[in-house]
């Protein structure tokens, strides 16, 4: 078996099995669990980099700080991407090290706070659209908005949230650091949440931004960046589908960039969901003239070998 270089990009629900137990422990298991998936990757000797979202755990960190805003400071997003990567990150370090030993192999993982450069003129940063923690009544909402300068949105009907800025991803400022791990085959978790999102001043130094950076952008970003033979999603169905949740639902086993984007522009992936993973896996394949592929945690090494998952092809590729 060929050793190849592999970014994997593994979604922020799926470290919350149960959304009814949340907890830390909870959700140090689920981590055990993905661990235990990301090892099968590992059998041939492949170089591996992780991505993982923080949706949820993001939004654990803001209702704890708006439930303590009486007596605490409220926690800027960056800060809450940062303090993800932290913890997140700490999870699946700490059981991929335990799977690792399990299977008598003596590489490590290692977590890297990550920031990732974005364009303050980013038009996000004067449309935002990215719902971000609780839903909140009308009037706790417009309270917010004049206290906070919160941008609000009523969100399907549930309530109001806060929206916020996600800005594209323009370059990872530790990437020299995570290469460097990455050839020395040390499995390297990076840019969780999609990074820390900073912008730079005249001057060259740089500030956070209360935004957040889709993941799988971020992650498809550090498999151009790392050269990676594969870019893969992990997310919670084994293949994207056309017409999904109908009688006439059809699974994808491959296409190619073209087709991929022709089924975006006719509305088969939905926004906030599969349509993000299905762009940034266009956006490497069409870039790097490699293959990106999608599949659910129990398929990974399947999908790594081409057997299962949904997989986009670059024009070269048959």
């Amino acid at each position: 078996m060929q050793q190849k270089r592999i970014v994997l990009a593994v979604g922020g629900n799926s470290l919350i099995t149960d959304p009814k137990d949340s907890t830390v422990q909870a959700q140090y298991r689920a981590a055990e669990q993905t661990a235990l998936h990301i090892s099968h990757l590992l059998q041939d000797g492949h170089r591996l980099a992780v991505v993982h979202g923080n949706g949820p755990q993001v939004g654990f960190i803001l209702r704890r700080s708006e439930i303590a805003k009486q007596e605490l400071h409220l926690v800027p997003l960056d800060s809450c991407v940062a303090d993800t990567q932290g913890a997140v990150g700490y999870n699946l370090q700490m059981a991929l090290r335990n799977q690792l030993r399990r299977s008598s192999s003596s590489r490590e993982a290692a977590a890297v706070v990550t920031q990732v450069l974005v364009d303050p003129r980013d038009p996000s940063f004067t449309n935002p659209q990215k719902p971000v923690g609780s839903y909140m009544d009308r009037e706790t909402a417009e309270t917010r908005e004049k206290t906070e300068g919160w941008d609000i949105c009523e969100d399907a009907g549930r309530g109001y949230r806060r929206v916020v800025p996600s800005p594209v991803p323009q370059l990872i400022m530790e990437i020299e650091v995570i290469r460097l791990l990455f050839e020395q085959q040390v499995i390297v978790i990076a840019a969780g949440g999609g990074g820390i999102p900073v912008t730079a001043r005249s001057d060259g130094s740089i500030e956070g931004k209360e935004a957040v950076i889709d993941k799988d952008l971020t992650a498809g970003l550090l498999a151009e960046e790392l050269h990676a033979d594969l870019f893969m999603i992990s997310t919670a169905v084994r293949e994207a589908s056309l017409y999904f949740g109908t009688p006439h639902e059809k699974p994808l086993g491959s296409m190619t960039v073209p087709e991929a984007r022709a089924y975006l522009e006719e509305g088969h992936f939905a926004p906030g969901s599969m349509k993000p993973k299905i762009q940034a896996m266009i956006q490497f394949a069409e870039r790097t003239g490699k293959p990106a592929v999608l599949t659910d945690p129990e398929h990974l090494k399947e999908a790594s070998e081409g057997n299962a998952g949904t997989r986009i092809l670059p024009d070269n590729i048959s």
